[in-house]
């Protein structure tokens, strides 16, 4: 007689009810409300294909958010996993603590071939907010070993996100992360960001409003005394908030501002680099010279953890002379393995015509969501390349917001499992106002364009019904 209790499927639902139990009682989700776990199952996903996912009953769903701004090429790409098996094979693991490996060499060569202007020397890490905490530590050291120990406040934008880390949480802008973990590093400053949605100066002129924006870095400079301040933290793109785009002249002026008051320009592009706005980097596609980028997760397209500072020769030089050190790093950083899938993602990149194809089809992505403008609860669209936001509103003619009840019951009462259901894995945030963020792998084409547009258009629709 068969065993009904062996047959695939049983054995299938057995494995899918321990992990569930393993979701309650042991795994310990990042950035999740656990309270929420003990109720109700946990979406298990188990495989991916190109720009979609599948869980563990075997449903599809497109990949609206890369993963969370990772996977640039999509999902089972086997060059990428062939690269990393043969490093593995060769060369498993080796710091770079005093020694080298090839894949470190040869990806801080390519990288260093790519950035714009000096940014020669390449800082590996593991992951964005390593990067992140490299970058002010290092500016700190550099103003010490260069005769200026007193310059060590760094400004960022307010509502962005650098990090979890005690030093890139403080450079974070958002309170309600930080509150919890105070108190944290001191000496970090917030200026406006660029949401010409809801500009509080110049609303009815785009590059009058980023000057303005721009010079509140002056004016925070200035408050602060520049004698102490050490660097700026700026996102290409900032995601936080919902996509806030710079402002024509923008950086241009950022920059004029730093120079004036030697202050270090850091291109946060965590999210920003490797295609996500059709450029390599962020910083070419605004046209600015930063003095140092952070990146990670689109440098291996997240087939394998990967950071980097990247950094100016002039940077560099004091560390250069005598015994100077910069004591910092992290066991994995520039893991060989990491490296190697890097050098493969970078390949596929060229080979591929990646960042001509975001650039080709930008525009037919955003004129694709703009087309929600026409239901009530839409009030803007804002991005740039493959990483839009559109911000929900209560009220369209007056751009009223929802409180913080509405939000909760709108974001998480509703719209994340629904979308979700439907078939769209993407984000619905209120870090700020209430956005939904899209930021599809970097292979997308007008057909995941329009699957992602009839699917928000059907439920944004539900939840303007239920308000």
């Amino acid at each position: 007689m068969l065993d009904l209790g062996t047959t695939p499927a049983a054995m299938a639902a057995d494995a899918h009810a321990r992990r569930q139990q393993a979701a309650r009682d042991n795994l310990w989700m990042h950035f999740t409300r656990m309270s929420a776990v003990q109720a109700a199952d946990v979406p298990i996903i188990v495989r991916g294909e190109g720009a979609y996912i599948f869980d563990a009953h075997g449903k599809r769903y497109l990949d609206g958010l890369a993963g969370l701004f990772v996977n640039q090429l999509g999902h089972g790409r086997t060059d990428l996993v062939e690269a990393g098996a043969r490093q593995a094979s060769q060369l498993a693991f080796f710091p770079v603590w005093s020694y080298a490996h090839p894949t470190a060499l040869d990806l801080s060569e390519r990288l260093a071939s790519r950035t714009p202007g000096d940014l020669n020397r390449v800082f590996f890490s593991t992951g964005g907010g390593e990067a992140v905490e490299t970058a002010w530590k290092l500016a700190k050291q550099y103003f010490k070993l260069t005769g200026k120990p007193l310059k060590h406040k760094v400004i960022s934008r307010s509502i962005a996100y650098h990090g979890t880390t005690h030093g890139a949480l403080s450079i974070t802008g958002l309170p309600g992360l930080k509150a919890p973990f105070e108190p944290l590093v001191p000496s970090t400053f917030r200026v406006p960001s660029t949401n010409f949605y809801r500009a509080p100066e110049h609303g009815d002129d785009l590059e009058a409003f980023g000057r303005w924006a721009a010079d509140q870095i002056a004016v925070a400079i200035e408050n602060e005394g520049p004698e102490t301040v050490a660097a700026i933290f700026l996102e290409p793109v900032q995601n936080s908030g919902g996509c806030f785009p710079p402002p024509p002249g923008y950086f241009q002026r950022v920059r004029e501002i730093c120079d004036q008051y030697d202050v270090l320009l850091v291109s946060d592009e965590v999210i920003c680099a490797f295609g996500r706005l059709g450029e390599l980097f962020g910083a070419e596609r605004y046209g600015y010279q930063p003095d140092l980028i952070t990146c990670a997760k689109g440098l291996t397209s997240g087939y394998a953890p990967l950071g980097a500072t990247i950094v100016s020769d002039r940077l560099m030089e004091p560390f250069l002379r005598d015994t100077a050190m910069f004591a910092h790093g992290y066991t994995f950083g520039g893991h060989p393995v990491s490296a190697a899938v890097a050098l493969a993602n970078l390949d596929a990149f060229d080979n591929e015509n990646v960042l001509e194809h975001v650039r080709s089809n930008s525009a037919g992505f955003r004129a694709t969501l703009e087309r929600l403008l026409d239901l009530p609860i839409v009030g803007d669209v804002r991005g740039d390349g493959y990483f839009f936001g559109i911000e929900l509103v209560k009220d369209k003619s007056t751009k009223e917001t929802f409180n913080d009840e509405e939000a909760e019951r709108l974001l998480r009462g509703f719209l994340s499992k629904a979308l979700f259901d439907a078939g769209l894995y993407c984000r619905a945030d209120d870090r700020g106002d209430p956005v939904i963020q899209l930021a599809p792998p970097l292979i997308c084409d007008q057909a995941h364009f329009d699957e992602i547009e009839q699917i928000l258009r059907a439920v944004l629709t539900e939840a303007g019904a239920l308000l």
